[in-house]
């Protein structure tokens, strides 16, 4: 996921994809233990995506503080 893509969603939605992305690392965690992950590099991708969303969720919220 693009930071580009990500700037172009509601506030909301960043909320929404933020909870997905961390569901979604418990999730590949879960089954890394478990013996049925695959690809575990997946988990590394999924990080930094919920990085870029929550950094690009905190410029939105410090933008809207200052308005």
């Amino acid at each position: 996921m693009e930071a580009k893509d990500i700037r172009e969603l509601s506030l909301k939605e960043i909320q929404v994809k933020e909870l997905d992305l961390q569901q979604e690392i418990f999730n590949l965690k879960f089954q890394l233990q478990t013996g049925q992950l695959e690809n575990a590099a997946k988990i590394k991708d999924i990080k930094k995506d919920l990085a870029r969303v929550k950094t690009i969720l905190r410029e939105k919220v410090k933008t809207q503080e200052a308005a």
